[in-house]
């Protein structure tokens, strides 16, 4: 990681500029992989796992024979972790539901909103170089409390033709069947338009690579919602003297092993900060199994000292990390601060590996600067909200003349009629 002292408002940029996806490169790998997908359904599908996957596929299904063998394989003491961290994400998941809402703005007049699941969802579960089980419980979770009506798993199945084991268990765990064995950008294709084995879906959530990426994106042009843009994981971590070196470098690297194309940042309150945290992050590399993978992501990284607590916080605003990690003295006023992060991590003892698995917020979060607009999901994500109206015959005449101002005033006459209408039949009424 290279160290930048003190830099200019304009050179936050070029410091902090995340690794270059090349978008229009993607795409055009992606579209025919798409264009396939839709034309030749299940055929294309098991075509795009021997090509990519080097597996020939008989089923895209998973079978409940599978599923029954899968969970006699996993660890005892890795259900009961799983059952904890369900229990937990359960917890503050169902918390975040809200009562209808039932206002009479005027006499007369009463407005409504109430939530809806979103009917059919799609949930894509990353199975290369990690197979990410948490995610099923990140994204299934707040499907099932939402009350979504069907929920779809797509996951790349092993060069054996098998899913891992720990993603069959949790996905059985909450109650989903329909798992299929597809990954990359056909497992979005077929969930964006349908096939055989693989339902339609009105919305389609999960992290992956650049493929993935660019295939939820495309399917957006096609009706179909995505959770949000996504893009190679990320941490920032804000340090001060009270921050303990060894913790903020593990945090450093658990983010580093996701990808080589993830991005750490640490911005440290002094040059003495730094190194140590450095220094750390050189011991710990050398036992990690995928230092080959983190070692490429601190490529990409850097560490930045802002000795100003205002100016440091003013960058981390200005960078929008997906994770955010704050270990200073001053950590309530610097929380307080924050605009633009897609999750915090406050003091010296909540590593962000809590959140990605067990502590109850979700980890599917936005990345690549989109925690500026985007939030990261959770039950609302899984909902829609409907708005209604009921006007009484008083209400219309309330409101009725202030409607037929403002539709005339736009020059839209039957806007005006539709009120007019209804208070002439009123008048005649009582007479």
């Amino acid at each position: 990681m290279k160290i930048v002292i003190n830099p200019k408002v304009s050179e936050w940029e070029s410091i902090l500029e995340r690794p270059v996806q090349k978008t229009k490169d993607i795409e055009k790998i992606v579209k025919p992989i798409l264009r396939k997908v839709k034309r030749s359904g299940d055929k294309a599908l098991k075509k795009f796992a021997l090509e990519y996957d080097h597996v020939q596929i008989k089923n895209l299904l998973v079978t409940r024979e599978e599923i029954v063998a899968a969970k006699a394989m996993v660890d005892p003491a890795l259900k009961e972790a799983i059952l904890i961290a369900k229990e937990n994400i359960e917890k503050f998941h169902a918390a975040q539901q809200t009562p209808n809402l039932v206002m009479e703005v005027m006499e007369g007049v009463t407005c409504m909103r109430k939530s809806v699941a979103i009917q059919k969802v799609g949930l894509y579960i990353p199975g290369g170089t990690a197979p990410l089980f948490s995610t099923v419980l990140m994204l299934g979770i707040p499907a099932n409390i939402a009350g979504c009506e069907e929920v779809v798993l797509c996951t790349p199945p092993n060069k054996e033709g098998n899913i891992h084991p720990a993603i069959l268990y949790t996905a059985d765990l909450i109650g989903i069947d329909k798992i299929v064995k597809a990954g990359g950008a056909q497992a979005v294709a077929a969930l964006t338009y349908g096939t055989e084995s693989v339902p339609k879906v009105d919305k389609i959530f999960g992290p992956g690579n650049q493929y993935v990426t660019a295939a939820k994106q495309l399917a957006v042009k096609k009706g179909v919602a995505i959770d949000m843009p996504a893009g190679p994981s990320e941490v920032l971590v804000y340090a001060d003297q009270t921050a303990v070196p060894a913790f903020v470098a593990s945090d450093l690297l658990s983010q580093a092993e996701h990808g080589v194309d993830s991005q750490v940042v640490l911005v440290a309150s002094s040059e003495k900060i730094a190194h140590k945290v450095l220094k750390e992050v050189e011991n710990q590399l050398e036992k990690l199994p995928r230092k080959d993978i983190a070692k490429k992501a601190l490529d990409n990284s850097v560490a930045v000292i802002m000795p100003v607590e205002k100016t440091a916080v003013e960058l981390i605003n200005f960078y929008a990390p997906e994770h955010l990690i704050i270990c200073v003295e001053n950590e309530d006023q610097v929380v307080n601060s924050i605009v633009n992060a897609g999750s915090i991590f406050i003091g010296n003892y909540t590593p962000e590996s809590a959140g990605d698995y067990a502590s109850g917020t979700n980890h599917t979060l936005p990345t690549y600067g989109y925690a500026r607009n985007y939030s990261g999901v959770s039950l609302d994500s899984f909902i829609k909200k409907i708005t209604y109206q009921k006007i009484t015959a008083q209400g219309i005449q309330n409101l009725g003349p202030t409607v037929e101002l403002m539709a005339a005033n736009e020059q839209l006459e039957a806007h005006k009629n539709a009120v007019t209408i209804r208070l002439e039949y009123l008048e005649k009424k009582k007479s």
